[in-house]
This record gives C-alpha cells, sequence and structure tokens, in this order.
C-alpha cells in the first residue's frame, strides 16, 4: 500500500510538472506534515464525485475527496423512519427526492441515466392527483390551478422575450402580475395555488425570486429532458446513485468506495490557502491536505455563513457574487400513522391556512402502489420562512400544528398522533445551512459567472454555480463533470472541449459589473434631486 501510494504521489507531481506547476517555498514545520495530492476535492456529494470520477476518466488518480459527514451523498441523504408490520424501518429522503425531468427523446438526464443504470426505484408523481382543502375540510379550488397554469405559459413566453432582448429582469410576482395572476392578499386558496407551483419548487416567494432565470431554469430542465417527474423511494436510498458510481473507479478490496484511502469521511474544512502555486486544506483534526488544485463543491449555505476561512480572503467579485444568491430551504416533515384516514387514490393534498400562506400547505402520501405502500407515512413540506420557524422550534409543537391542519382538513374522520414523527433541520446543518440555492430579482449571468469562477487554482463545483439547473441534482452533475474536466486539462497544459467549444485556461469572471442607468441620467427629469456633476 505504501509503495502505491509512493508511486501514485510521483505521477501527482510529474502531472504538476507538465502542467508548469510553480514551487511553493521551502515547507514549514507544520507544512511538513501535510498530506500531498495533486488535487483536493472539498465535498463528497454530486458534484465532488462527479468532479473526482472526470479526473479518473483523465488517468489523473491522485486526487483525495474531504467529507464533513460519514458518508458520500452530501444533499442526497436519507434516513430510516418508522417500520412496517414486520418491524423493518422504511428509508425516507430528507434532501433530494424526485429526479425532474424526465421522459424526453431530445435529450436525456443525466440523473435518470444514472437512476436506470443502478435500477433505482421511483415512481411518477401525478401532479393531477390532488384535493384542495382550507379550514373547513374538502373545498374544490382546483381551477385555480387551470388558471395559474394558463397564466404562467403566457408569463413563460415573456420571461423568455426578456431574456434574449436583454431587458431588465423583475421579480417573479411582477412578472405573473402582468400576465394576469394577481391573488389578493386575503385569497388564501389562491395563495396556496401559487405556493403550490412557485414556492414548493424554488423554496423562496415570487416577491424575492428571479422572474427570468426561475422561469427558464425551469423551463431549461423540462424543455429538455421531459415534464415527468419521479419520486425516488429506493430502500437503498437515492444516494446509491452516487455510491454506485463512485465504486466504478474508488477501488477497495471491502467493495466500498468510502474506504479508499483517497476519501477522507468525517473530516471538517476549517481553512483553505490557495494561491497561484497551490492549495493548502485544513481540517478541524488538524491535518491538512497540499494540492496543486483544489475542487471546492461546498454549497452556497457554507459559503455564506464564513463556515471555512479562505486565506487569502476571497476576492471582492467572489464574495459580492457568493452573497448575492439566495439559499433556500425545503423541510420535509414524516409521519407515519396505525392507520390511514386520507384517501387512498390521491397523491397530493393542497391545503389552504384562513391567515399564513405557506402553513403546512402541501401533504403528500407515500402510502399507494409505487410507492411505500400500507406504510401509513404521509409527509408535508414547508419552505422559506416557515421552514425556518419549524426547524428552530420543539418537534413536539410542530406535530401538534399539523395535528390541527390536518383535523381541519378531514373533520369527519379520526386523526390520530402519529406513531413516528421526524423532520431535518437544513438551516442549522454546519455543512449545508439550507437545501439548494435561488436566483434573486435584478440577478445577471454575469454576476453568476463570478459565483462559478475559478479563483487562482481553487476552483468552484456544485448545484449553486450551474447557471442552468441550480437547484437540481443535475445541475450539481455537470458542473462536477465540467470543473474536474478543466482540472484535468489544466494539469496536462491543454485545452478542454466543454460543450462544444475550447476553453483554456481560467474561468472568465468579472472584476466590474455595472448598472443599466448611466450617470448623466441621475437628474431631475427622472426625479433624482441631485445632478450628475454633484455625483461625480
Amino acid at each position: 500500500m505504501y509503495s502505491t501510494y509512493l508511486s501514485v504521489f510521483a505521477v501527482g507531481w510529474l502531472l504538476r510538472g507538465c502542467a508548469g506547476y510553480v514551487a511553493q517555498p521551502l515547507p514549514g514545520k507544520d507544512e511538513l506534515r501535510c498530506t500531498k495530492t495533486t488535487v483536493a476535492i472539498l465535498g463528497g456529494g454530486m458534484a465532488g464525485v462527479t468532479a473526482a470520477q472526470a479526473l479518473t476518466n483523465a488517468s489523473i488518480d491522485d486526487f483525495m475527496i474531504l467529507e464533513y459527514t460519514d458518508r458520500l451523498g452530501g444533499r442526497l441523504r436519507e434516513t430510516e423512519f418508522g417500520a412496517d408490520e414486520s418491524g423493518k424501518p422504511y428509508r425516507v429522503e430528507l434532501g433530494a427526492n424526485w429526479v425532474h425531468g424526465v421522459g424526453s427523446r431530445v435529450r436525456e438526464n443525466p440523473i435518470w441515466k444514472l437512476a436506470r443504470k443502478y435500477n433505482l426505484t421511483a415512481t411518477h408523481s401525478n401532479y393531477s392527483s390532488i384535493r384542495t382543502y382550507n379550514e373547513t375540510g374538502y373545498t374544490d379550488y382546483r381551477h385555480l390551478l387551470r388558471k395559474y397554469s394558463n397564466v404562467y405559459r403566457k408569463a413563460g413566453r415573456e420571461a423568455g422575450r426578456i431574456l434574449t432582448e436583454n431587458l431588465q429582469d423583475q421579480t417573479a410576482r411582477s412578472g405573473l402580475a402582468l400576465a394576469g395572476w394577481r391573488p389578493r392578499k386575503n385569497d388564501m386558496a389562491a395563495q396556496a395555488v401559487e405556493w403550490w407551483n412557485w414556492d414548493w419548487e424554488n423554496a423562496q416567494t415570487p416577491e424575492t425570486s428571479s422572474f427570468v432565470f426561475g422561469v427558464a431554469g425551469e423551463n431549461l430542465t423540462f424543455q429538455q429532458f421531459g415534464f415527468r417527474n419521479e419520486l425516488v423511494v429506493d430502500p437503498r436510498g437515492y444516494s446509491a446513485i452516487i455510491t454506485g458510481e463512485a465504486s466504478t473507479f474508488l477501488y477497495t478490496e471491502h467493495g466500498d468506495p468510502a474506504l479508499d484511502p483517497r476519501v477522507r469521511l468525517q473530516t471538517q474544512v476549517t481553512a483553505v490557502e490557495y494561491s497561484g502555486a497551490g492549495v493548502t486544506v485544513h481540517s478541524a483534526d488538524g491535518r491538512c491536505v497540499q494540492a496543486a488544485y483544489a475542487i471546492c463543491t461546498f454549497s452556497l449555505g457554507v459559503l455564506q455563513n464564513d463556515a471555512v476561512v479562505f486565506r487569502p480572503p476571497l476576492p471582492p467579485w467572489k464574495q459580492t457574487a457568493i452573497h448575492k444568491f439566495h439559499m433556500g430551504t425545503y423541510t420535509k416533515i414524516f409521519m407515519q400513522f396505525d392507520e390511514r384516514f386520507w384517501p387512498a387514490d390521491t397523491q397530493f393534498f393542497l391545503y389552504a391556512h384562513p391567515t399564513t400562506r405557506g402553513y403546512y400547505p402541501v401533504f403528500q402520501s407515500l402510502d399507494a402502489e409505487g410507492f411505500l405502500p400500507d406504510s401509513r407515512i404521509l409527509f408535508v413540506t414547508v419552505v422559506d420562512a416557515e421552514a425556518y420557524r419549524v426547524e428552530r422550534q420543539d418537534a413536539a409543537v410542530t406535530e401538534a400544528e399539523i395535528l390541527e391542519v390536518l383535523r381541519k382538513m378531514f373533520p369527519r374522520v379520526r386523526v390520530p398522533r402519529p406513531t413516528a414523527f421526524f423532520y431535518p433541520r437544513w438551516s442549522a446543518e454546519p455543512w449545508a445551512y439550507g437545501s439548494y440555492s435561488n436566483w434573486p430579482a435584478g440577478t445577471t449571468l454575469e454576476i453568476h459567472q463570478n459565483l462559478r469562477a475559478n479563483v487562482e487554482r481553487l476552483w468552484f463545483a456544485g448545484e449553486a454555480t450551474s447557471s442552468a439547473y441550480f437547484g437540481f441534482a443535475h445541475g450539481a452533475w455537470y458542473e462536477g463533470r465540467e470543473v474536474g474536466e478543466h482540472v484535468a486539462a489544466l494539469l496536462r497544459g491543454k485545452c478542454v472541449r466543454l460543450q462544444g467549444r475550447k476553453a483554456c485556461g481560467e474561468q472568465t469572471h468579472y472584476e466590474l459589473l455595472h448598472g443599466t442607468t448611466p450617470l448623466e441620467a441621475y437628474n431631475v427629469n427622472n426625479g433624482w434631486p441631485l445632478s450628475s456633476v454633484d455625483l461625480s
């Protein structure tokens, strides 16, 4: 093993030499204890593992994956929950749950391809299988679902026009309003329908979301890959596609890719030192890794919460981009009951609370054929402000609130206390600080490119760095592959072809981003009290 490590290490340094690797100063006492590798990959989720696979495909085997948790998979994360009649626990997905965009003959979603490769059990989510409720019980306001759908098609066309003609972005609220969707604040049925269609997808409200990129991101996925969504209910967990792919290039005699010596689990990165000469990564256990390059796949939430110290501090253009974007929280709350009291022929139950938008609005049944039949499991989703509220309070309070809602939805049946009850607290997880990213209104592709762009030999990848597929698992897959291929090309002193184009050297970034109003337009004619001369 030791001789093998030395040979891999030597190949790594040879590769660095081919890439014009600049020798660092003679190491101090602490640096001598650092593990040497060619590429340090920070995070073992979808982007990190896919980047490692891209390096392997380019015959670069000298890398090291540093993962905070005790497993590979990142935000594809499942847990045991409840039990069947024999006492065997079920497994439910705490993070990503769907393969979004399935069924197109034009282009196949890479996540769906992996799902089929590893025979992942997934069932079609039929969004027309829905009943609507309010505080009085069953109340049919599905006509509002149809109205929103018609308006959204019109809004989608307008968002496309704004993008192609380089017009100013809007909030999703204004874009929807101009297309004809204008729910009153006290129309709670319409508010629930809007939540179902917008917040549930973006984990944030129309007021805080980009109209252009919110619509474009959704359209790019579903127009290319298909309109079906498959809910993963595999007992191995959604993360089986990550561990399955990892096992194709992370070799161990035990068959577990996490036992490869190039994988360090339960490793909390605390500091990253970077320069044009290389990267040194420090962890909470006192160890460090020195590499020619590093690929950082931390979530946007981790970057925003200063969970890791960068030395030197990331440049202003990078920090601005990091704090420009939003990290949403999407919290699923699971309940198992001793009996099913909800209709067996329905997948979704939409609830309009009389005063509070997004208050336990969408319940989903897993007790159905193709899902987890006879499981008596129901789960409800909250996002954004309600997710933060629920995650801060005691689970017993949350349970009582949900039971009150369910008893109003189903007033003529017995709604018992659940026999099992659980939900994650994504906004407090120190390796995630949220669920997935969202674009705010007024965002430009240039500032997002600054979020993607490398800083010297420190590179970035993940769902948040995907301009086309942010918030989706396939966004993380594409970004991990692209950055892995790019770094591999740099190590070989070559260019790389990315989506039909040749890319050489570092990624583009923008030191300065300007607004749309020239200085001379700041005048009294535009309602500005000072002249441009006063401002200059």
